[in-house]
């Protein structure tokens, strides 16, 4: 996969793509914290994944040429700047590059667990260009607030979703 940034400090755009990460599957995790990776998935991501909290009460998990190409953007931004470090803390304090096991397992350490409240069963939902972990009851209320047509409406009139042909 090939990813590529816009302007700087820009949102990150998809350069040329081979795959993205689509759909939505249920997998447990196991007593050691283990979960298997849809194997759709694993093929576009290599040998490893880096796992960060998500900004929803999940966690994000990204390709590595993805994820060191937001960690440089994020780098640019000046560290003076509060919301920059906080940005950080969320993205580097709470990330970690996993390897998958012979079985296409990664491990999900407790701290991440923790952090999304997955402790038995993951919902392993597409996002595009990333992929992202949620515990059943989370996903149920975002499924709630995705299915709200009237709100849907309001959320992304401002998007500029005409150019897409």
């Amino acid at each position: 996969m090939k990813w590529s940034a816009g302007i700087p400090g820009a949102p990150l755009v998809l350069g040329v793509v081979e795959q993205m990460f689509l759909g939505q599957y249920e997998h447990t995790i196991d007593e050691k914290g283990r979960i298997t990776i849809p194997s759709k998935f694993r093929e576009a991501l290599g040998d490893s994944v880096y796992i960060t909290q998500g900004f929803d009460g999940n966690l994000q998990a990204f390709p590595a040429d993805l994820f060191e190409l937001m960690a440089k953007q994020v780098r640019s931004i000046s560290y003076l700047d509060s919301n920059s470090r906080l940005l950080r803390r969320i993205l580097f304090a709470n990330a970690e590059k996993t390897s998958f096991d012979s079985a296409g397992r990664v491990l999900l350490p407790a701290f991440l667990r923790e952090t999304a409240n997955l402790k038995g069963i993951a919902v392993v939902v597409g996002s595009g260009e990333y992929f992202e972990l949620w515990s059943p009851e989370n996903w149920q209320a975002q499924q709630t607030s995705l299915n709200d047509i009237e709100a849907n409406e309001k959320r992304f009139s401002a998007l500029d979703l005409k150019t897409l042909q």
